[in-house]
This record gives structure tokens, sequence and C-alpha cells, in this order.
């Protein structure tokens, strides 16, 4: 069992020199809860690539120091089990070819949205078998036991019944202890990037979420340690490994 108090995001080597792309990008995946190192050249990020447990890589072709094909597959060669999705201005079919050839899992043509970029990290990353201690294996924080694949919940010893969007919203804030994530990247991994309904739907859940475990909690006969489900008004929600649950 993983006890955590500390960030698990997947760590992303983002390889790009157009210093608007890598700006936006970069912004774009931190709000989003990936771990982003951006380097601007082919030989910094074989370097930090070297260095870092990375999960991802998005790699433009057109570098500064050697060609983004060259660079996928010596990241290919070394890191056998690394997601690597192209990003360039490259678009015909020839240019496709070569770079899935050389290693890469996806290739994305420029100019592309932040939007669809993410759908096909979480796509490709959903496919992916989980790593030994990785996501699906239990998760304490305190007294509170969340088991993804079991799909149980449990404060103490005693097992707190949730409704399955209620299990769903806090799974994904556990796996992220003291992160803030966005309202957006909520409603994308418990209900669906395609979800076209009202996000006060997200707001309910939470509400609902919160009554039970504080119900949990109260039936229990001695203190128990309860992380707090804290709302950041205009942006999302955090879950605090210490604290009580607020009323928000």
């Amino acid at each position: 069992m993983r006890t955590t108090g500390a960030k698990d995001a997947v760590i992303l080597l983002f390889i790009e020199d157009d210093e608007v792309i890598g700006r936006h990008v970069e912004a774009g995946l931190r709000s989003h809860g990936y771990a982003v190192t951006w380097t601007r050249t082919g030989g910094s990020g074989l370097v930090e690539a070297a260095r870092l447990p990375i999960d991802v890589v998005l790699l433009d072709l057109g570098l500064p120091d050697m060609d983004g094909i060259d660079v996928a597959r010596q990241l290919r060669d070394e890191h056998s089990d690394v997601l690597i999705l192209i990003l360039t201005a490259r678009s015909e079919e020839i240019d496709v070819i070569v770079g899935l050839d050389a290693g890469a899992d996806d290739y994305l043509v420029k100019p592309f949205s932040l939007t669809v970029l993410l759908a096909r990290l979480r796509a490709h990353l959903r496919r992916r078998p989980p790593a030994p201690g990785g996501p699906d294996e239990p998760v304490r924080i305190g007294d509170l036991t969340v088991d993804t694949a079991a799909r149980r919940c449990l404060l103490g010893d005693r097992e707190v019944e949730l409704r399955p969007k209620e299990f769903d919203l806090l799974a994904v804030l556990v796996r992220h202890p003291g992160e803030a994530i966005s309202r957006e990247s909520l409603m994308a991994q418990v209900w669906d990037e395609n979800w076209f309904g009202p996000t006060k739907t997200l707001d309910v859940t939470m509400s609902s979420l919160r009554r039970r475990l504080q119900a949990a909690a109260s039936a229990v006969h001695a203190p128990v340690a309860l992380p707090a489900l804290t709302t950041l008004r205009g942006y999302g929600y955090r879950l605090d490994p210490s604290g009580q649950l607020d009323g928000n």
C-alpha cells in the first residue's frame, strides 16, 4: 500500500524551442496536474530524460541543434516504456510515418488545441498498464483508505458507502494530495471530456461526498484523521492531507 502525502503526478518532459508555444503548453499541462520539465533543445532534452523518471515526452521535430526524429529514436532506444507524442508543423503523410516508425506513440500537427492534446494524453495514459505501486494500489491518507481496484473506501476499518461518481471524484483527489485541481480537469476525469452538462453537477457531488465522509467520521467513537476537501473559489478543489472537511 502506498501511504502518501506527496504529489503523484505524471512526469512529462516537453522538448520545444518555440517560446510562445512552450509557455502556453507548459502552463496548460501544469494546470491539469502534470509535472512538466520544459527544455528547448534536443540535447538538453536527452539529458533531462536520463535524469528524470519520465512518463511522457512531448517532442517538437524542428529543434535548433538536432532533428527531432533522431531524438525520438534515441528516447525509444533508452526508454522503451515512455509515451512519446510528436508535436510538429510537418504534416505530410511521409512525415507522420517516419515519426511513428522512429518510436513515437502519436503525432499531433501544429497548430493544435490544448484541449485536443490533453484528450490525447488521457486516452494514451488510460490504455497503459499501471506500474507496480501505481494508481490502482490502495492509497491511505490519515485514516482514510481508497482502493480504486476494489472500489472501496474505508475510514479506519469501517467501510464508507459512496455513490459511483462520489467515489470517482475522491479517487482523483487522493491521487494528488495537496494539489489544486481545476473544475475542468475534474469534470474530464470523473465524467468525460465531452461532457456538456452543467458543472454544478461537480459541486453537488462534492457536497454529497463531504456529507458522507463526515457522517462516517461521526459514527466512529474515536478521533479520526480525515483529510480536508478544500474549495478553491473560481478554480476547483484540493485535498489537504491534514485538516477537517470544510462545508463549502
